[in-house]
């Protein structure tokens, strides 16, 4: 298929559609009190809940979207997802009560797996292999560039003009990337690949992906490096506060070991043509394992207690090698979907966000105010999961066969 879109405008806008998801969650974080305040909460809702049912909106669009986008086309669902996205927007931004903010935030969560899905799913219908596996690392290089700094300026626009304004932003964004999309992107599914949005089809074509060794694994070792990388996510704040006194300048430790998985990225991106995908994958595995034992080793001997230096060199490794598998645990589990990738994807990021979410909880809730909790997260994730994929490695790679 040709196109005047350039390779390099491809990556920005397939960057910037999958980024909206972390926009949308970090960039309102700051804001989340001033929410409680102005429009007051009741119990059983809370502020968290505006994070939380936004996540849960998530995992029921990609479950919709995906399957959508094998059916009417990439762009198309692709646009429908940012649609559903502006409705949620505006119902929050106008929202007298913290019910319609999290109704609000739910329709966000559906809209924006159409994004998450649907360019995932561009990708695999336009490379393949370790080629794929480079445009992906291209891809959240600039992503991780999101929770580096949407946290920090969010802060200073809620201060300024409250946190509507934050509601704004996402409005503006999704309409400038809606019309980027409608103008320059073609469609990458051509019409005689698509497979028809039925109940029956898609539970045929639901088994078959699932069933497929290779596949069914990987989403299982994308969980739960994923669940590690949640893990800190949800334990970070505090711990940085409880064992640092660190809660003013925390975004600023952020922002420096999320460097970190955007230089592994972008090395990814310059070596797996040269080492394969599955080569970085192993080194990546083995990296994060060593890292975790590392980690929990000297935290026992420091009492639980590490030098914030010595943390932050720890979380900085750990990064990196979590980076180095963004790209190519997405491209391994993808390389089998062929004709069904974009319901293959829908399974593979609902399915992997269920486990992170499982792993990073079961994990968290043994969080102690030590570095102990972390380290062993760490060390878990990165041993279970290089098992999990040099099983999936030795599976069969033939591409899965839509049932139509």
């Amino acid at each position: 298929m040709t196109s005047s879109i350039s390779f390099h405008e491809r990556i920005a806008l397939y960057a910037l559609l999958t980024s909206l998801t972390s926009i949308s969650i970090d960039a309102l974080l700051p804001g989340l009190r001033q929410i409680g305040e102005e429009v007051g909460a009741a119990p059983p809702l809370s502020t968290q809940h505006v994070i939380s049912l936004f996540i849960l909106g998530m995992a029921f669009g990609e479950l919709l979207l995906g399957p959508l986008s094998d059916a009417m086309g990439r762009k198309k669902s692709l646009v429908l997802g940012l649609a559903i996205y502006v409705a949620g927007t505006i119902t929050a931004m106008l929202a007298e009560s913290l019910e319609m903010v999290i109704l609000g935030r739910f329709l966000q969560g559906v809209g924006v797996s159409g994004p998450k899905i649907a360019t995932r799913a561009m990708i695999r219908d336009q490379f393949e292999g370790d080629a794929m596996a480079r445009v992906m690392s291209l891809m959240f290089t600039l992503f991780i560039l999101v929770p580096m700094l949407a946290p920090a300026l969010a802060q200073g626009l809620i201060s300024f003009a409250g946190w509507r304004s934050v509601f704004g932003v996402y409005l503006a964004i999704a309409a400038f990337l809606g019309l980027w999309l409608m103008i320059r992107q073609p469609e990458t599914l051509p019409t005689d690949k698509r497979i028809s949005f039925r109940p029956k089809l898609l539970f045929l074509n639901a088994r078959r992906i699932l069933s497929k060794r290779r596949v069914a694994l990987l989403i299982m070792a994308t969980g739960i490096v994923f669940g590690a990388q949640l893990l800190y996510l949800s334990t970070a704040a505090d711990l940085f506060f409880d064992a640092y006194g660190i809660k003013e300048t925390f975004p600023f430790y952020f922002a420096m070991l999320a460097t970190g998985v955007g230089l592994a990225s972008f090395l990814n991106a310059k070596l797996v043509q040269q080492f394969g995908m599955d080569g970085m994958a192993r080194a990546a595995f083995m990296g994060l394992a060593s890292t975790g034992l590392l980690m929990l080793l000297v935290s026992i001997l420091w009492g639980g207690h590490l030098p914030l230096a010595v943390l932050m060199v720890f979380c900085f490794s750990a990064f990196f090698a979590i980076g180095i598998l963004f790209g190519n645990l997405n491209a391994m589990a993808m390389r089998s979907l062929g004709e069904v990738a974009g319901l293959g994807a829908s399974l593979i990021a609902s399915g992997s966000s269920l486990i992170a979410t499982l792993f990073a909880i079961g994990i968290g809730h043994f969080y102690d105010g030590t570095t102990m909790n972390l380290a062993a997260g760490f060390f878990i994730a990165g041993v279970s999961s290089l098992v999990l994929a040099e099983l999936a490695v030795k599976a069969d790679t033939a591409p899965v066969e839509a049932v139509r």
